[in-house]
């Protein structure tokens, strides 16, 4: 078996204890692209069939995935397993695992050969999908299978359109830990000075009109491709583009600049040798009309330019994931995502900072960022973006802090915990699944307010457990109390959700000692500490000591 990295063997736990502890039985997983979710649920697929003798069945809507699950089933997890799709099927073997086409699968002359307790766990890859007449109808004639979503990209950044299936999301990974753990390289962005007109490009289904944006962009395409022979240079670039006959004229005006260029589509009967040279380079661009979304793997890529605006960050963010892979061949240290000026008046459109913002308000500060034209790290500026954000939002809720500042109750409300512990969002958490808009237990309220947590304020089960998990992971870590935090805040101790309990406890001693007045050494208080400097060794070469009270707590002298 292959060995997990940390957050995929957290991954697996969390689907096993939604199932086996919490009762879920469709459960989802969130890994941006390149963070091996295949790998993950390959892992939990030996995990069902070898520790409960579990039949799995994975389904996708694609050739790619198919044999890509196949293939990681086998080399990472030890598994064989058979195929269900076209005149490959798996009926009258003894398989523990069955990869099938949904298209085939949906069919009634191949579903109904199926018992409906054929299945114990059901994987669906690309879950972003599982909404669509065809998944539902085959999760649905076994309806008492465990079922396992994966997917880079939930359809909204909430989830709320997956809740209408799934129960829970039992894990999600963020692209931006992803990066900065080193498994991603850094997405860097360039807004060129190229005005395309797409306001009268008609709505389709919820996005823009393929054939619409064909006729948009083709006045644009000689220009667009002379500017990309200059900012793509040395790098192995991807283009998205509307239409099979938009690629092929780009490809067209990529050549004629100078740039070798390729164009593959579901047609192109030398698709796997055009994609093989890509991959070793003998191509600058390899243009595509949406082909390349999905199953494709190449990590040499390091430029994507998105040809194709879209209103759907699921879909912008299938095409930027092309290019998040690190490459060992290439050594490559970034990707480059060149942005452009779409005029479009009603519409909001999809922008590099839809890969890393959790909200519209993070978006629009990263979006300016880049109207200078210059190079715009998206890390960087999420991050201040972020900041930026958190600080307005702190700044709304500075009445209600200053209200609980002159309370001398021993629990914190949830809006002044939440920023003491640095956890702004807690305050704006809104339920997605069911079980999280049910009523919170009593047992949940009555824990928050052991943990020093009002519980008037907490109105659902979702809620609840927000809190809660991060005052359990806190307490296991050795992390002061939420009490301990706002106390050392109110002496203007800087970032105190960071000391560890013995740390709060001590400097308690101190203040105690000295009537409750901060002692000179502490200045300026904003820059202390403990984390950064030994206050236990400090007390100790000054004579600083702790002697035990009648009540079991500590004195100082």
């Amino acid at each position: 078996m292959m060995e997990l990295r940390p957050y995929q063997n957290e991954a697996v736990a969390a689907v096993f204890k939604d199932w086996r502890q919490e009762g879920r039985r469709r459960v989802l997983i969130v890994l941006p692209t390149g963070c091996g979710k295949t790998i993950v649920f390959s892992a939990i697929i030996r995990k069902a069939v070898e520790e409960e003798g579990l039949r799995a069945l994975v389904i996708a809507h694609r050739e790619e995935l198919l044999q890509q699950a196949h293939d990681k089933l086998l080399n990472a997890a030890e598994i064989d397993s058979v195929f269900e799709k076209a005149e490959k099927t798996s009926l009258g073997t003894d398989a523990k695992v069955v990869i099938g086409s949904v298209q085939t699968l949906c069919r009634d002359s191949r579903l109904s050969k199926f018992s409906p307790d054929a299945f114990d766990v059901i994987v669906v890859d690309e879950a972003h999908h599982v909404l669509a007449d065809t998944y539902q109808k085959v999760l649905a004639h076994f309806p008492d299978a465990r079922v396992l979503g994966v997917t880079a990209t939930p359809d909204r950044s909430d989830h709320k359109d997956l809740a209408k299936f799934f129960e829970n999301t039992s894990y999600a990974y963020g692209l931006a830990k992803a990066v900065r753990a080193g498994y991603l390289v850094r997405p860097v962005a360039k807004q060129l000075p190229v005005k395309i007109d797409i306001s009268r490009v008609k709505i389709q289904n919820g996005d823009f009109s393929d054939s619409g944006l064909d006729e948009a962009l083709d006045p644009y395409l000689e220009k667009i491709a002379g500017i990309m022979k200059t900012e793509c240079a040395g790098r192995r670039t991807v283009a998205f583009l509307p239409l099979v006959a938009t690629a092929k004229r780009f490809r067209d005006c990529l050549a004629a600049v100078g740039m070798k260029a390729a164009e593959v589509d579901g047609e192109s009967e030398d698709r796997q040798e055009i994609l093989s040279a890509f991959d070793k380079g003998k191509y600058d661009v390899l243009c595509n009309a949406m082909l390349l979304t999905e199953g494709w793997d190449c990590p040499p890529v390091d430029c994507v330019v998105v040809l194709r605006p879209t209103r759907s960050r699921a879909l912008y963010v299938q095409m930027v994931g092309r290019g998040m892979r690190p490459s060992k061949k290439t050594g490559k240290k970034d990707l480059l995502l060149l942005d452009f000026l779409w005029l479009s008046e009603k519409h909001n459109l999809c922008h590099p900072s839809a890969i890393v913002a959790k909200n519209e308000k993070i978006a629009q500060k990263i979006d300016k960022a880049q109207e200078n034209g210059e190079l715009v790290d998206i890390l960087d500026e999420e991050k201040k973006a972020g900041e930026s954000v958190l600080e307005e939002r702190e700044q709304a809720l500075a009445s209600s802090i200053r209200a609980n500042n002159t309370r001398k109750a021993k629990t914190i409300d949830l809006v002044e915990a939440a920023s003491v512990l640095d956890s702004p969002d807690l305050a704006d958490y809104e339920p997605v699944y069911a079980w999280e808009s049910a009523e919170p237990t009593a047992k949940q309220l009555e824990t928050l307010q052991r943990m020093g947590i009002a519980p008037d304020g907490i109105k659902s089960k979702g809620q609840a457990s927000k809190y809660l998990d991060l005052l359990i992971s806190r307490n296991r870590a050795g992390l002061c109390s939420v009490g301990q935090a706002r106390g050392l805040k109110r002496y203007h101790f800087s970032n105190t959700e960071t000391w560890s309990r013995e740390d709060a406890s001590l400097m308690y001693d101190v203040l105690k000692s000295n009537n409750w007045k901060p002692l000179r050494f502490m200045y300026p208080l904003e820059e202390f500490n403990p984390a950064n400097w030994d206050l236990k060794g400090y007390l100790n070469r000054i004579g600083f000591k702790r002697k035990s009270t009648d009540n079991g707590g500590h004195e100082g002298t």
